[in-house]
């Protein structure tokens, strides 16, 4: 019997719940991943987290349920860019080359409820690229690896010679900053280790 529910099919999140020894089992919910008019970058990864943590709330309801979610934003002129999952080669390539040689920010949200409560924690990490070039931007995605990624990269990955440096959590940019979840699972007196 799990502890909690896992409302991600994400698999770095699943390795990541498994890292930290908690008992749980994923969920399936279908939230529409689309940012309102006038909706910042911050408000938009909240309420994607805490919507998918609700949704599992009406697929099964006696235990926790944790919804998480990642988004890459770069900071240009007045409004920021936020950079989700590629749509497709040409998409994840200009992705890459926007994040060439500049720093992005990493936001991630994690969510927990249950039938009385949520709770959410968020996690911004910034991360530096060094210059990347199309032909390698275009060699990556043949890997596979930048299809489901927001932002087109994945730190734990080959998508890894690409950071320079970083200040924050790691495993945030991975998808599941485990301070905050851990923080998360002491609230709902949920186990980990």
């Amino acid at each position: 019997m799990p502890d909690i529910y896992l409302a991600s099919q994400s698999p770095r999140r699943r390795e990541l719940l498994l890292q930290i020894g908690v008992s749980f089992e994923v969920v399936d919910v279908d939230v529409p991943e689309e940012r309102e008019a006038n909706e910042s970058p911050l408000d938009y990864v909240k309420r994607l987290a805490q919507t998918k943590a609700m949704a599992g709330l009406g697929v099964v309801d006696d235990k926790p349920i944790l919804g998480a979610d990642t988004i890459v934003v770069l900071e240009q002129s007045d409004e920021p860019i936020i950079l989700e999952k590629p749509r497709d080669k040409s998409h994840a390539i200009e992705m890459l080359m926007a994040l060439s040689g500049g720093q992005h920010q990493v936001i991630t949200a994690v969510a927990v409820c249950d039938k009385s409560r949520i709770d959410i924690r968020v996690n911004q990490t910034r991360v530096e690229f060094r210059e990347i070039s199309e032909q390698e931007a275009s060699a990556y995605w043949l890997t596979g690896e930048p299809a489901d990624k927001a932002g087109a990269y994945g730190i734990q990955g080959l998508g890894g010679v690409f950071v320079r440096r970083l200040e924050g959590s790691y495993s945030s940019v991975v998808g599941l900053p485990l301070f905050e979840t851990t923080e998360l699972l002491s609230l709902f007196d949920i186990p980990y280790w």
